[in-house]
């Protein structure tokens, strides 16, 4: 008489060794449900642990590379605004320079909020850099020291430029080539 088939799904036996005519080990019979829960398990395993290091990976994000030159920028306006008071012959100057780098900032702070990005709904991300506010120099810089701070600002500007793509490169060139004029011109 042939054998029937099993009355419910649940009936069915899965061996998972070989039969013990080609192994001396006991053969194991789970039955379907195990089976099953045996790999979901698995699989739901592998969902937590995939959820876990992706969540591990997501480590802050380094300051923007422009927060430093928006607070030279800053910095430098402070200076010539304040060297005003130690060479008052050269003030249009200065304050042509202070103007000038106190726009450079600004600039720099509009790319930097660019690059962040605003949600769908107008709202800025809660991790946004907020201005940089430099400190003021307890005593007014001379036109020697505003020269030699501008110069930094102008290698610095120009050595990140080269770091940089599209229109990153071509702000902190023109910022780069303003310091430059600043001293070499206005400062000379």
């Amino acid at each position: 008489m042939p054998s029937s088939p099993p009355r419910h799904a649940a009936d069915v036996t899965v061996s998972p060794v070989p039969p013990a005519s080609c192994s001396s080990s006991p053969t194991a019979t789970l039955d379907r449900r195990a089976v099953l829960r045996w790999t979901g398990g698995g699989a739901l395993a592998m969902v937590a642990l995939g959820a876990v290091t992706g969540c591990a990976e997501d480590a802050p994000a380094a300051p923007d590379p422009l927060v430093a030159q928006e607070l030279s920028a800053r910095s430098d306006a402070v200076a010539a605004t304040a060297a005003i008071a130690t060479a008052p012959d050269r003030a249009a100057a200065l304050q042509t320079i202070a103007t000038q780098r106190t726009a450079h900032a600004d600039a720099l702070r509009t790319e930097i909020d660019r690059a962040i990005g605003v949600y769908g709904d107008g709202t800025t991300p809660s991790h946004r850099t907020p201005p940089v506010t430099p400190i003021a120099p307890a005593t007014p810089p001379s036109v020697n020291e505003l020269r030699t701070g501008l110069t930094n600002s102008q290698k610095s500007a120009a050595d990140l430029s080269t770091t940089q793509s599209g229109y990153r490169a071509a702000l902190l060139a023109s910022i780069s080539a303003a310091c430059a004029t600043h001293v070499g011109v206005l400062l000379a």
